[in-house]
C-alpha cells in the first residue's frame, strides 16, 4: 500500500513592469536556478497572501497590482512533491533590493533582473517555462483571465 504525501504549495507571482510597449518580467536567481519569486505557504495562510509576502520578503517589491484578477498557473510536482502555484501581477518599481533573509544570514537570491518574453524563456527551467508562456498569454489577451 502506498503512503504518498499530498503535494505541498509553494506560491509566488510572476511579477511584471511595462517598458514602452512590452513588458518586461522580475526573474530572481539562486545559484544557477531563475525563477519568480515564490515560497512555501504557511499553515492556515492563504496562497494569494503568501505569494504577495513572499515578493515583499524576497525583492522588497510592495505595490502589486494584481490588474488580471486572481488568476494562477500551477506547475506539476516537483522538488519532495511540491508544485508552485504563480498569480500575475504589475509594479511600477523599477529598483530591486535583495534583502538578508534572517535565518540564511543572506539575500535568498544572487540576482535578479527585468528581461522581456524570449530571455525570461532562455532563463527559467522547463518546470517554469509554462508559467512564463501563461503570463504572456494573459498579457497579450489570448489565454483567459477565470
Amino acid at each position: 500500500m502506498s503512503t504518498r504525501r499530498a503535494p505541498r504549495l509553494s506560491a509566488g507571482v510572476v511579477v511584471v513592469r511595462r517598458d514602452g510597449d512590452d513588458w518586461l518580467y522580475l526573474l530572481l536567481r539562486a545559484f544557477r536556478s531563475w525563477d519568480f519569486p515564490k515560497g512555501m505557504v504557511e499553515p492556515g495562510e492563504e496562497p494569494h497572501a503568501a505569494a504577495r509576502r513572499e515578493v515583499r520578503e524576497e525583492s522588497t517589491i510592495d505595490d502589486l497590482e494584481f490588474t488580471w484578477g486572481d488568476v494562477f498557473h500551477d506547475t506539476g510536482p516537483y522538488t519532495r512533491n511540491k508544485i508552485a502555484r504563480y498569480y500575475l501581477a504589475q509594479t511600477h518599481t523599477a529598483r530591486v533590493t535583495l534583502p538578508v533573509n534572517a535565518d540564511l544570514g543572506a539575500p535568498e537570491h544572487h540576482e535578479w533582473r527585468w528581461v522581456d518574453f524570449e530571455a525570461a524563456l532562455s532563463l527559467v527551467s522547463p518546470r517554469v517555462a509554462p508559467v512564463v508562456e501563461w503570463a504572456r498569454g494573459v498579457l497579450l489577451g489570448t489565454v483567459p483571465r477565470a
